[in-house]
């Protein structure tokens, strides 16, 4: 190969970094120059008036220094237009005006895709998945998830600790779009009572039911761990006529929210007090840890000797606590597991 690309899509994850850094260091070993591509897809479509501001070559002086930085060196975006054909295209055209023959691309299944695309028209491509959401069914893990979960579980440790303090229960808000892994997993790690996911149907009043039990039992701290995909799976439920019923101000559509959730329970439970934390961003922003290092490490360096190789259209995962490949097709087509009798396990102690 003359020269190969790295890019990274869709949402920043920790660890997209570190697999940067990998791939860099291996293609150096193999003697093949390597060229960073910036905001995913959009660096191909060179949507910006000066080349450096869409590609730039990846040296190990420069590399050496981003491994252990928290999100993405070459910045990320997501690239719509990227679905039609014309811009895949113009892609591939772009790729061969530079001399790239290979392409390693860092995302979610929507980045997948797109490298998919990619490889019908000639250009070979490897996937390494990286986001925090753990939905790619193929791999237990992706780069960014564990990092992710630490980051939550630090700070579900401080608020049952506050919970603890002022015996009142908490709603904790985590990541994860439409998968509950992030939440699962924090709850199980840090013994929160209920955990609430998209994976499963649930309803307030079922929720309220499992909280009254936690005090009728003595417990006044119990914590509600949230997936912020969680309110598409809710029931059913008259959030503004509840809450204007009894003095909560409210407007009217006004959607669930962890928030309005701890004032529902609250309310429902008989509480003094319930308060709401939403973790957000700093579960990507965060440093990666060393199972996501690692992880990328190995991932970075299988995509460039399967590229050298002239093997291409496969994705890299962890199975087993072991990294592989499989074809990028295959991957997409497979369902994702949950953990349902671990999420019954929590609700039900």
């Amino acid at each position: 190969m003359r020269k190969i690309g790295v890019l990274t899509s869709g949402g920043d994850s920790p660890g997209m970094n570190a697999a940067v850094m990998s791939v860099a260091r291996s293609a150096a070993m193999y003697g093949i120059p390597l060229i960073g591509i910036k905001r995913g897809y959009n660096g191909l479509l060179r949507k910006s008036a000066n080349l450096k501001d869409d590609m730039q070559e990846l040296t190990l002086e420069l590399v050496l220094d981003i491994a252990d930085d928290p999100g993405t060196y070459l910045r990320t975006a997501r690239c719509l237009e990227f679905k039609e054909k014309k811009y895949q295209e113009k892609a591939v055209k772009t790729l061969k005006s530079m001399q790239i023959d290979g392409l390693v691309v860092i995302g979610g299944d929507g980045s997948f895709r797109g490298a998919q695309a990619l490889c019908d028209l000639g250009v070979p491509c490897i996937g390494i998945p990286g986001t925090i959401d753990n939905d790619l069914p193929y791999t237990e893990m992706s780069l960014g998830y564990d990092t992710a979960v630490n980051v939550c579980v630090e700070a579900i440790r401080k608020i049952r600790a506050t919970s603890r303090s002022h015996d009142r229960p908490a709603v904790v808000e985590v990541m994860g779009r439409h998968c509950g892994d992030i939440a699962l997993t924090a709850a199980v790690s840090t013994g929160s009572e209920i955990v609430v996911v998209p994976e499963v149907p649930w309803t307030v009043e079922g929720v309220a039911m499992q909280l009254q039990r936690q005090l009728d039992r003595g417990n006044y701290r119990a914590t509600i761990v949230v997936a912020e995909g969680c309110w598409e799976s809710m029931a059913p439920f008259d959030l503004y006529n509840f809450l204007t019923s009894r003095g909560k101000p409210c407007y009217p559509e006004e959607p669930m929210s962890a928030v309005r959730f701890a004032s529902v329970m609250k309310r429902m439970c008989g509480m003094v007090e319930a308060r709401a934390n939403v973790i957000g961003y700093v579960q990507r922003g965060a440093e990666p840890t060393a199972r996501d290092s690692a992880f990328a490490f190995e991932a970075g360096n299988l995509a460039v000797r399967l590229l050298r190789d002239g093997i291409s259209n496969q994705v890299i995962g962890m199975q087993k606590g072991k990294v592989f490949y499989m074809p990028i097709e295959k991957a997409l087509k497979k369902e994702r597991y949950f953990n349902r009798p671990l999420f019954d396990l929590v609700n039900s102690l």
